[in-house]
């Protein structure tokens, strides 16, 4: 079966930690609800207090919403334009040569978000941390608190491919065709439109099938089901290898998980919706589907 690679396991990270090239990066964000009068449907709230009180020793913390994320959009999340996202990772000591390992708390979408980003960019040297934060503490890996130390400055070398993201006009071109495969990666209760969306609309783009992010995860060892289960899953629900692959999700980030595995069983034509439902379910004019 196919294995792309893009996982390292606690023992195998443990074992680098040290080796100059190595950039390892903690890219929680938490989601909290939206105080009255608040625009948007919650507030974004870097990882940078848990990172203080613990984290895998020599990482840096990246902040996801305020460093690498566009800036001018109401949405959040959004990609930011390539020059934004290279000086920001090279301000974190990313480049040639160096290899990345990402890690997150309380879902593995935070680091795979920063995988697509990267990915989007060209740079191909980069590990999502199996089981993030919780596995590495659970099988008794050392941790350090305390502010980042960072790394030396890098310079970035974007070579941007194409094709990786979609906007809702390229979404609405795609509906009803027979060669492209739309999958929600939101939980069943939101993709039936059965219980309210924080975004707008319940419901989900016509003609989309349901993949959650979260079936992807063993929900107690916090690490991605295997690679064999995970190919039942996207079979079950008609992903086919040779159709183009449009995720999405609430904001672009759980989406991405689905897009990681993916990509991991050898799907080449996968692209995200960024915007998601944050702008689909709030545009009346776009069609919107139920149970």
């Amino acid at each position: 079966m196919t294995d792309r690679g893009g996982v390292i396991t606690t023992a195998e990270l443990a074992e680098a930690l040290g080796a100059v090239e190595l950039r390892v990066f903690d890219c929680t964000t938490y989601l909290e609800p939206a105080p009255d009068g608040h625009p948007g449907p919650y507030v974004t709230v870097p990882g940078r207090a848990s990172f203080e009180a613990a984290h895998i020793p020599g990482a840096d913390f990246l902040d996801l919403q305020g460093e690498f994320s566009d800036r001018d959009s109401a949405l959040h999340f959004m990609m930011p334009s390539t020059a934004q996202l290279a000086a920001a990772f090279g301000r974190h000591g990313v480049g040639p040569g160096t290899r990345v390992v990402l890690y997150s708390i309380g879902s593995m979408m935070w680091a795979t978000r920063v995988w697509w980003m990267l990915r989007a960019l060209g740079f191909d040297e980069v590990a999502v941390l199996d089981g993030g934060f919780e596995r590495w503490t659970a099988d008794g890996r050392p941790t350090e608190s305390g502010h980042a130390r960072g790394y030396p400055p890098a310079t970035f070398v974007a070579a941007p491919r194409d094709g990786l993201f979609v906007d809702r006009g390229q979404v609405l071109a795609a509906l009803g065709r027979a060669d492209v495969t739309l999958i929600n990666a939101l939980g069943p209760q939101f993709f039936s439109g059965r219980t309210p969306s924080r975004y707008g609309r319940p419901g989900r783009i016509p003609g989309s099938v349901n993949v959650p992010a979260a079936s992807l995860v063993d929900p107690e060892r916090k690490t991605l089901i295997t690679l064999a289960a995970a190919r039942d899953i996207f079979a079950a629900r008609g992903v086919d290898r040779g159709k183009r692959v449009i995720a999405y999700c609430g904001g672009g980030i759980s989406a991405t998980l689905d897009l990681f595995v993916l990509h991991r069983l050898g799907y080449d034509d996968l692209t995200l919706y960024d915007a998601s439902m944050g702008e689909w379910a709030t545009d009346p004019e776009l069609p919107i589907e139920t149970d």
